[in-house]
């Protein structure tokens, strides 16, 4: 969905009306949000898988990992449009490139608490669960190797 927004952007922008534009831009807001916690989602993912491995259940995880995933992007476009509707709008460029038009959000620190805090949140959090993963298998091959090297002494 968030290519599909994207891709028709420019051209839904061209109609030079307001509604549409703020709908496009919310969509596009809330589709980049979840594509990123869906990210995050799958670095946690990965880190239960291989790092607790054993005795991991998690009751309804399934429905959590979708109620994170599609919520929470779904309240930070809520709250940016509680506070101020008029954060999303239409970015004219250039009035000779009629496709140049892009409907996003327009106040600069909306856009950076809202989508590069966000995505750097989740960046730090996905480096730590890989950082994390790699001790673990870096940790499971040395004890390997040392037992290895027990058996054949």
């Amino acid at each position: 969905m968030l290519n599909m927004v994207f891709l028709t952007n420019a051209w839904l922008s061209s109609f030079e009306q307001p509604g549409l534009c703020v709908t496009v831009a919310v969509l596009l807001h809330y589709f980049l949000l979840a594509a990123f916690t869906w990210m995050c989602l799958e670095s946690v993912h990965f880190y239960l898988a291989l790092v607790k491995v054993f005795n991991v259940y998690v009751p309804k995880y399934i429905l959590k990992c979708c109620i994170t995933g599609w919520g929470v992007p779904a309240i930070v476009v809520t709250l940016v449009l509680i506070i101020n509707k008029d954060s999303y709008g239409n970015g004219s460029r250039s009035e000779s490139h009629p496709f140049s038009n892009f409907c996003w959000i327009q106040e600069k620190v909306v856009f950076y608490i809202s989508v590069v805090a966000y995505v750097f949140l989740i960046f730090v959090t996905n480096t730590a669960m890989f950082i994390i993963v790699l001790l673990q298998i870096h940790s499971v091959k040395s004890r390997t190797q040392r037992r290895s090297r027990f058996w054949k002494q």
